[in-house]
């Protein structure tokens, strides 16, 4: 039991980086970043978007396990132009950043706190996310998880399910962890950062978008037998960087990329208690002062 669990957390692990997939990591980066005001938001709305990202990702993963398999043949052929549109989506997003404007809100959602909209879009960003993915990365979650669920053992299948959640959850909440530092950082340095932030958002979601439209138009090239397909200096390019951080997170394991996210806590706890005491130790002297 213990070999299995390893197995679906580092196969969870993976299926964060999948080929099909790989861009949509950026992308989401870029637009938890853009959403972010403050550190404080920054990380509070980094851990809540990763949740809710692995959160769509495994459910549409599970539905698609249990009861979509059979209309498998169907969807195939049309998830490649899924692809492409989502794809054009995020450039569309990235080139609203550019030109110095904020992502739109639900309007449901316009007296909602900021947290819960990063959570209700970051789901169904995370299910887009596994749409995209579906061609590379459901072969594994089969194979591991629902395989035991349909086999009768469904506490071990949820027990895997669970495991492979959890693998995917670590590696977008470090990310997620990770960028949020940076960007504090980043404004805190350099005056005027903070109006830079969004752009820079929006430089990386239409090269992530670009990509994934890309990859969409690629896997549709494949489906239909042309062979040009399969020397895109583009997607082997990626391919590449996407194979060696692939094989890094491999070859480290769960045990420190959960060391490197509880680190990313902790720098992320002291920061916030330095910023309280340099602000009491303003308060202070003001007060003297006075």
């Amino acid at each position: 039991m213990t070999t299995g669990l390893l197995l679906a957390l580092t196969a969870g692990m993976l299926g964060a980086v999948n080929p099909c997939g790989f861009a949509m990591l950026p992308a989401y980066l870029s637009l938890l970043v853009a959403g972010a005001p403050h550190t404080r938001g920054a990380v509070g709305r980094a851990l809540t978007a990763a949740t809710g990202l692995t959160l769509g990702y495994v459910l549409v993963f599970g539905a698609f396990g249990l009861a979509l398999a059979p209309l498998a043949g169907w969807l195939r052929p049309r998830l490649p132009w899924f692809t492409v549109v989502l794809g054009l989506v995020l450039v569309v997003a990235g080139g609203w950043l550019l030109a110095g404007r904020r992502l739109p809100a639900p309007g449901r959602f316009a007296r909602a706190p900021r947290l819960t909209r990063s959570w209700a879009s970051m789901v169904l960003f995370g299910a887009a996310y596994a749409v995209a993915s579906l061609g590379c990365a459901i072969a594994p979650f089969l194979a591991i998880v629902v395989t035991s669920l349909q086999a009768g053992s469904a506490l071990r299948g949820l027990a895997l399910f669970g495991a492979y959640a959890l693998g995917m959850g670590l590696v977008v909440a470090v990310a997620a962890l990770g960028v949020a530092l940076v960007r504090d950082g980043l404004v805190t340095r350099l005056r005027g950062a903070g109006a830079l932030v969004p752009r820079l958002s929006g430089v990386v979601l239409v090269a992530a978008g670009g990509y994934v439209a890309w990859y969409g138009w690629y896997e549709a090239r494949l489906a239909a037998g042309r062979r040009d397909a399969l020397s895109d200096p583009v997607v082997l390019a990626a391919t590449r960087g996407q194979r060696a951080l692939a094989a890094t997170l491999d070859a480290l394991g769960p045990a420190p990329v959960t060391a490197v996210l509880a680190a990313l806590l902790l720098a992320a706890a002291l920061s916030r208690r330095n910023r309280h005491s340099t602000r009491r130790s303003c308060s202070r002297g003001g007060e003297q002062r006075g």
